[in-house]
């Protein structure tokens, strides 16, 4: 039998998941819509100044006028390696003058004990030139004064040896430059003097040494032995003085038909000093 089934009456019917299937399928669908990469809502922009985030406009307007800049930190870095290195350098620089200094030193009293042993064997020439090779040796700091001083003061003792006292004179003095109270070399000095007959100069030497020694017997002794020589060769000087001006006198009176003995020297004895008085 065959029974007709009109379409009106037919009723399609839809098969019902459960809530689980529908939320599933619900996910897949959303997974195939692409999000957006940057929330763009106020909320979330808020957020993200806040926490110290900084979009790529910010960011590309301090770095895009110049190129790319040096950091800050790295700048103030390389400023501080400049400031070590150039401190470094003048470190490395004085720490090698220092060194040449010492050595040159070093070399300058090698000289000058060998000139001491020159000396010692009366070998004065060659002393002497080992006091000038440390002299110039030695260079011209505080710490090498007394080197200096020193070798000067040998070399006038070598230059008295050989009897040349104006040159003992000469480095005995150029020793109290650089040591005013340097004994050794004002007493050599002041016998140089006595040598050339330089009594003032010698007496004084010997006074200063007993400025600072003024117990020094040799001083004293030498003081008590020249100043009569010192006052002898005074009076002598001021007799060849008027022998000179009587000279001189004959020459220029004798135009008017006088001479120089109308006029007669007086001594005063209190005081030593002289008046002329006129005789025909």
């Amino acid at each position: 039998m065959n029974q007709s089934l009109d379409w009106k009456e037919m009723v399609v019917i839809e098969p019902t998941g459960s809530a689980e299937e529908d939320e599933t399928a619900q996910n897949h669908a959303n997974s195939r819509i692409p999000k957006p990469s940057i929330d763009l809502t106020e909320e979330a922009a808020a957020a993200r100044e806040a926490e110290g985030f900084e979009t790529a406009s910010e960011g590309e307007g301090e770095g895009e006028s110049n190129g790319e800049e040096q950091p800050k930190d790295d700048y103030y870095e390389d400023a501080l390696n400049d400031d070590q290195l150039k401190q470094d350098v003048y470190s490395f620089g004085y720490l090698f003058c220092f060194l040449l200094k010492q050595r040159a030193l070093a070399q300058a009293n090698d000289a000058k004990v060998e000139g001491n042993k020159l000396f010692g064997d009366g070998q004065y020439e060659s002393a002497l030139s080992q006091y000038e090779l440390a002299l110039q040796f030695a260079p011209e700091i505080p710490s090498s004064e007394e080197v200096r001083a020193i070798c000067h003061a040998n070399r006038a003792i070598c230059f008295s040896k050989l009897g040349k006292y104006d040159d003992t004179i000469k480095e005995c003095t150029k020793a109290l430059d650089l040591n005013s109270t340097y004994m050794k070399a004002l007493l050599r000095r002041g016998e140089a003097h006595e040598k050339l007959e330089h009594f003032e100069e010698a007496i004084a030497d010997m006074k200063k040494i007993l400025e600072l020694d003024p117990s020094n017997d040799q001083a004293i002794r030498t003081i008590r032995r020249l100043e009569p020589l010192a006052a002898e060769k005074r009076e002598k000087m001021k007799e060849e003085m008027i022998g000179k001006l009587k000279e001189m006198g004959n020459s220029v009176l004798g135009r008017f038909g006088m001479s120089i003995d109308n006029f007669k020297a007086v001594k005063d004895p209190n005081t030593g000093s002289y008046s002329i008085s006129f005789q025909r």
